[in-house]
């Protein structure tokens, strides 16, 4: 069957100058171009059917379960990919959004999170920083390694939020702690960090334990809703976590916010946004593909959705940030490093779990080089009883 494939892709991508050799699984070979410098193997008919009729979910889905390879780096391939797929317009389709709207009233927060983050924690060290920051990183300098860059946004954040000695501090969906250890360590906030993966909460007990903060510092397995609204906060900070929210769900998620925030106190939020206007996912399978094995229950929207919950819930939006190109750089910073360390995370997870996380991370960084996905820091903060809402009249305050 070699010869008739050969013309069939040679067909279908004729004129294109694809830099790939293709590698049929009856070892039948296809340059797409004079100078292939990628090769792709279809190591089953099914494989040989997504790169035949390729779309980028479909392409990820053939790779994690082994149906196609490819050789060098996730982020070249990915610029392959594209090229392969041709044009890729993002979902706009209102079937599409209110299936997502019905899976995201019907899935438990709980279960969705544990499923993405609940791997273990020696695969995630394998590539984070040594902090074990898993969102994105802010970069001052070009030179700046992931580590600094990790640092410098925990001390962003902080100075955002203006935290002082004493003050009580809420970290919803706290990771594996970085950002509550710092602001108790160092601006001596009294810092209460909750989540919902077993192994973030024993991390974060450890580290406690071991810096001798338990006065300071407290963590809980605790679902955001299960937040008991007698204790308020005078700053609060949810990093990387609304994505999991869900748009129907932003007047419990930011209303709860209100109600546990002190008033004249200030909230951070910080996640990832659509920029295409009115777009529901990705385009290109893309969004299935996320749905399906890496964010069960995810959802994304365009920021102005976002200041227009907070707004809604009765929070004053003061600053918006957007750090689009810094996610971009923090999340090949992760590709490389996941594929730096292959082997052990292949042990540690399995060789297709180790598949999803190569190529979910290299997929998000080119969207957000793409400018398909932005990352957003909204700051606000609740009223005083006569309306005022003091805060500095520059920015001046957010940088050191």
């Amino acid at each position: 069957m070699a010869e008739p494939l050969q013309k069939l892709i040679a067909s279908r991508y004729a004129g294109r100058n694809v830099p790939v050799a293709l590698v049929l699984p009856d070892g039948g070979r296809v340059a797409l171009s004079e100078s292939p410098e990628v090769e792709i193997v279809a190591r089953t008919w099914s494989g040989l059917k997504a790169l035949a009729s390729p779309a980028m979910g479909a392409l990820a889905r053939a790779y994690v379960r082994n149906d196609i390879d490819f050789s060098g780096s996730a982020r070249r391939m990915l610029d392959v990919a594209e090229s392969l797929v041709g044009d890729i317009a993002h979902g706009k389709d209102p079937l599409t959004a209110r299936l997502r709207l019905w899976k995201h009233q019907h899935r438990a927060n709980r279960a969705n999170i544990q499923h993405h983050y609940d791997v273990s924690n020696a695969f995630f060290r394998l590539w984070l920083d040594e902090r074990m920051v898993y969102s994105c990183a802010y970069f001052e300098h070009d030179g700046d390694t992931l580590g600094r860059a990790q640092l410098a946004k925990l001390d962003h954040v902080c100075r955002k939020l203006r935290l002082q000695p004493g003050e009580r501090f809420l970290d919803i969906g706290c990771g594996w702690g970085a950002l509550v250890l710092h602001a108790a360590e160092t601006y001596g906030v009294r810092a209460t960090g909750i989540t919902l993966s077993r192994n973030q909460y024993e991390h974060v007990k450890a580290e406690v334990a071991a810096r001798g903060l338990a006065s300071r510092v407290d963590v809980r397995l605790q679902d955001y809703l299960d937040l008991p609204e007698g204790e308020l906060y005078d700053k609060v900070a949810s990093i990387g976590m609304f994505e999991h929210v869900g748009v129907a769900r932003f007047p419990k998620y930011f209303g709860k916010i209100w109600r546990v925030l002190a008033p004249g106190g200030f909230v951070l939020n910080h996640g990832i946004t659509h920029n295409p206007l009115g777009a529901q996912s990705l385009g290109s399978g893309i969004g299935d593909f996320v749905e399906e094995y890496v964010f069960p229950g995810g959802e994304l929207t365009h920021v102005h959705r976002v200041i227009e919950g907070m707004a809604a819930a009765g929070l004053e939006v003061v600053d918006a940030e957007a750090l689009r190109e810094h996610y971009a750089r923090t999340l090949w910073k992760w590709t490389e490093g996941i594929e730096a360390n292959a082997e052990p995370a292949r042990r540690e997870a399995g060789e297709e779990r180790y598949r999803v996380w190569r190529v979910y991370l290299a997929g998000s960084a080119h969207a957000f080089d793409r400018g398909w996905l932005s990352l957003w820091q909204i700051l606000a903060g609740k009223p005083l009883p006569d309306g005022k809402l003091p805060h500095p009249l520059t920015r001046r305050y957010m940088y050191p």
